[in-house]
């Protein structure tokens, strides 16, 4: 992936590449209102950002805090700078989890957006002990989407804190998304588009899980498998560019 959603002059990352900070607004709205529409995200549980600089400052977009996706403006939007990340004067206060999201774009340049749900079936398998240990196993290939053999948990923590961050940072560790414990899970991509559709992935993945489960015990994918599915993934990824 390369990275991507900086300010005008460069690659934007969104689901239409604005070029302007409005359309990059308008496309964060459009990202969360179509995450309520596939049933990942319900009234103001969630939010989305956009890694998006001002001149020589690095920054982000996110979400506001308190509300629903039909209630969204593009003034509504916050802007943060990723060194100081201090609301401007008059401007809504953002989302109870700016930090985790402030915190994944400085550690990790390629993403671009990020898109964290209160899914329900990534929110049910969360609470899972055994999910919380070992994650989401390889009971279907696409698990490696979010860029390893499982799909992570990260421990439980309070929301909006920093040990929450923290927490996610670790499970994040070399992958795309992960579960949040008794939470939800966040997805990241290079642009709104790739952040989205990989948050719907895992939603897919732990819905088909769950039913799998109810039948008996899935039979797993081994390492070796998981290793040629994740060559084809890279190769693919870059006979595309991406």
């Amino acid at each position: 992936m390369s990275a991507a959603g900086v300010g005008p002059g460069a690659p934007a990352s969104s689901l239409s590449a604005p070029e302007t900070e409005l359309a990059a607004r308008t496309a964060i709205i459009a990202t969360y209102r179509r995450a309520q529409e596939l049933g990942i995200n319900q009234g103001s549980a969630g939010n989305v950002s956009l890694r998006w600089h001002r001149g020589g400052l690095a920054g982000m977009l996110v979400t506001p805090a308190g509300l629903g996706a039909d209630e969204l403006g593009a003034a509504d939007i916050v802007w943060l700078g990723l060194d100081d990340p201090q609301p401007e004067a008059g401007a809504r206060a953002p989302s109870s989890e700016w930090r985790l999201h402030r915190d994944l774009y400085l550690a990790r340049p390629e993403f671009g957006a990020i898109v964290h749900a209160h899914s329900s079936f990534a929110a049910s398998l969360s609470c899972l002990p055994e999910v919380q240990r070992e994650g989401v196993p390889a009971f279907h290939y696409m698990i490696a989407a979010a860029g390893g053999n499982d799909i992570r948990c990260a421990r439980y923590e309070t929301f909006g804190t920093q040990e929450l961050s923290r927490a996610l940072g670790e499970a994040m560790a070399g992958r795309g998304a992960c579960l949040m414990s008794n939470h939800g899970q966040t997805a990241a991509g290079s642009t709104l588009r790739a952040a989205l559709a990989l948050a719907l992935e895992v939603e897919t993945l732990c819905r088909m899980y769950w039913q799998a489960s109810q039948l008996g015990e899935p039979q797993l994918l081994d390492d070796e498998d998981m290793a040629r599915v994740r060559a084809q993934f890279a190769a693919r990824a870059a006979s595309a560019g991406v």
